[in-house]
C-alpha cells in the first residue's frame, strides 16, 4: 500500500527523480483513494489528530506485477538498481557523526549496492523508530564506526534483486519465488554491523530471507512499526522459551527448536556467541507449553503488545504488569489473561505469585535491568523453604526460566535455580532458516488478520524530522504507541 506522503520528496540525482516519476505513474493505475482515520501526526511537540489519504494497494500480487511489467515496457524504461549500479548516484540520508549529538541531515550518501546473492534493494517509504535509535548515540554503543547510519525498521518497494539470486533460482528449476520486485515489503534491519541495511536512508539493502510482504490492505506505515518487535518477541518465545508455534491457532507457525536441531549445533551455521540460547535447555520438561503461564513486564511495549496476541494464539495464559490504567484497556483486548498495574512492583510480585500459586516458571521483561531483578521474585523457586514452594516444588520438573530483553539481573542478584536468557536476535539474519520461517509466518499473520497492529504516531518532516521525533520518543511523550515517519 503506498502512502499520501504530506510533502513531495526532494532528490537529489535523476536516478531518484525517474524513481519517483515511476512511483506517481505506478499510482495512476490505482483508483478510488479513501481516507482512513485514528492515526497522530506528531509536530513541534504537540499531538494533533488528524486524517492520513491513502491508496490501496493492488487487489492481489498479480495486479502489481502485471502494473510494473507494463511500466517496465516503456521505451527506454530502466530499472532502478540498475541506473545505481551504472553511475554513482546519490541520495539523501541521517548520518551520525559523533556520539552523543544529533543525527545530520545529507544529501550525498551513497546508494547502496547489492554485493551478495540473495539481495534486494528496497526503496524507503516509511521508518518506524525504536528506543535504541536515540539510546544509540545517547550512550555510545551499537555504533560500529563513525559517520554511521542508524534505524533499524524500514518498509518500502523491492527495486531490485540479485542476479545470483535469479541464477540460482533457474539453476534449482523454480520458475516462482517469494519476492518479486514491485513488491511492498516490512524489513526488520537487525544486521546493525551492515551500514547498507540500516533505515535512515532513501534506499535500503535487505536480505530476501529478512523482508516480509506487506498485503493489501495493512498501511505501510502501520508495517513499518512491526518488524524489530516482531522478530524479538518471536525469537523470544519459541527459540528461548521453546514454545512450538506450530500449535498456534487460526495460523500455525515455525516449530524453532526442531529447525535449529535440523541446522546442528556444530554445523558452525550459528554463531558462537548465541549458540547455547539455541540450543541449551530445550529438553521437553523445559519448554514452554500449551497451559503454561507467561509473565510480561512491560506489556505496553510493541514488543509487550505483540507477545502478548502471540502467546494466547499458542495458548498461554498471560500476566501483563503495566500501567493498567493507561493501557489496561488495549492489554484486555489483546488477550491478558491478568492485568497487574506496576506502580507498586512488591505488590505485584505478591498478586502474580498468588495467582499462579508460586507456579510461575516462564518470565520476560522488557523494560530493564532493575525490574528483571524484581520479576525474578515471582518464579517458582525449588530451592525455597516456604510451605507454598515446596509444594509446588512436588509438581515441577524443570527450571524456571527469566528473559531480559534489555538486561537481566547481576550476576549476584541471581538465582542459580534459574535459567536466564537474552534474545538472540542476530539469528535472524545469520540463519536463512530461520529468518525465512519468521518472515513467511508473519506474512501469514498478517493476511489472516491474526494480529491486531500497534497505534502508530505519525511525525511529519521526512528524514529531517526524526530527530525531533526521537526527542519525543526519549521524554516519554508518546507511550504505548510506535512513531512512524515517512519519506
Amino acid at each position: 500500500m503506498a502512502l499520501l506522503a504530506p510533502e513531495i520528496m526532494s532528490t537529489t540525482s535523476t536516478c531518484l527523480q525517474l524513481d519517483e516519476l515511476n512511483e506517481r505513474s505506478l499510482q495512476n493505475h490505482i483508483p478510488n483513494r479513501r481516507e482512513v482515520p485514528r492515526h497522530i501526526y506528531l509536530q513541534s511537540g504537540t499531538l494533533e489528530a488528524a486524517t492520513l489519504q491513502e491508496i490501496p494497494s493492488p487487489s492481489s500480487e498479480l495486479e502489481s506485477q502485471s502494473q510494473y511489467q507494463l511500466e517496465s515496457q516503456r521505451p527506454g524504461f530502466t530499472p532502478i538498481g540498475e541506473q545505481c549500479q551504472r553511475q554513482e548516484l546519490k541520495q539523501r540520508a541521517l548520518l551520525l557523526k559523533a556520539a552523543r549529538e544529533q543525527y545530520t541531515l545529507v544529501t550525498d550518501h551513497d546508494i547502496p549496492s547489492i554485493s551478495q546473492k540473495g539481495e534486494i534493494l528496497i526503496k524507503v517509504a516509511a521508518i518506524g523508530l525504536n528506543p535504541i535509535d536515540w539510546k544509540a548515540p545517547a550512550f555510545n554503543f551499537g555504533i560500529p564506526s563513525l559517520p554511521w547510519v542508524n534505524g533499524r525498521d524500514l518498509a518500502g518497494t523491492i527495486v531490485q534483486v540479485a542476479d545470483e539470486f535469479e541464477s540460482e533460482l533457474q539453476a534449482e528449476g523454480k520458475t516462482t519465488r517469494r519476492l518479486r520486485v514491485g513488491d511492498t515489503v516490512l524489513v526488520p534491519s537487525t544486521d546493525y554491523r551492515d551500514i547498507r541495511k540500516a533505515a535512515f536512508q532513501e534506499y535500503a539493502i535487505a536480505t530476501h530471507f529478512n523482508a516480509a510482504r506487506i498485503p493489501s490492505g495493512v498501511p505501510v506505515h502501520v508495517s513499518a512499526s512491526l518488524g524489530v518487535a516482531f522478530v524479538a518477541s518471536v525469537l523470544a518465545l519459541g527459540v528461548s522459551f521453546g514454545l512450538d508455534l506450530s500449535s498456534a491457532e487460526r495460523v500455525p507457525g515455525p516449530d524453532f527448536v526442531r529447525i535449529l536441531r535440523d541446522i546442528g549445533e556444530n554445523s558452525g551455521r550459528i554463531p558462537d556467541d548465541i549458540r547455547e540460547e539455541c540450543f541449551s535447555g530445550k529438553e521437553e520438561a523445559e519448554r514452554i507449553k500449551r497451559g503454561d503461564w507467561l509473565a510480561i513486564w512491560g506489556a505496553s511495549t510493541t514488543t509487550g503488545y505483540l507477545t502478548i496476541q502471540l502467546a494466547k494464539l499458542a495458548g498461554l495464559n498471560v500476566i501483563c504488569v503495566a500501567d493498567v490504567a493507561r493501557h489496561g484497556k488495549k492489554l484486555y483486548h489483546a488477550g491478558a489473561d491478568l492485568l497487574v498495574d506496576r506502580h507498586n512492583p512488591e505488590r505485584a510480585i505478591e498478586i502474580i505469585r498468588g495467582v499462579t500459586e508460586g507456579k510461575l516458571r516462564y518470565a520476560l521483561d522488557i523494560v530493564g535491568r532493575e525490574t528483571a531483578t524484581l520479576l525474578q521474585g515471582a518464579l517458582h523457586d525449588p530451592t525455597s523453604s516456604s510451605t507454598g514452594d515446596n509444594e509446588a516444588s512436588a509438581n515441577q520438573t524443570g527450571k524456571s526460566h527469566l528473559l531480559g530483553l534489555t538486561g537481566i539481573p547481576k550476576e549476584q542478584d541471581r538465582n542459580p535455580a534459574f535459567a536466564y536468557h537474552t534474545v538472540p536476535i542476530k539469528l535472524f539474519h545469520s540463519s536463512p532458516a530461520v529468518g525465512e520461517g519468521l518472515v513467511t509466518w508473519l506474512e501469514e499473520l498478517l493476511s489472516a488478520g491474526a494480529l491486531t497492529l500497534p497505534e502508530t504516531v505519525h511525525a511529519e518532516g521526512g528524514l529531517g524530522g526524526i530527530n525531533a521525533a526521537l526527542e519525543s520518543l526519549r521524554d516519554g511523550t508518546v507511550s504505548g504507541k510506535r512513531i512512524v515517519v515517512s519519506i
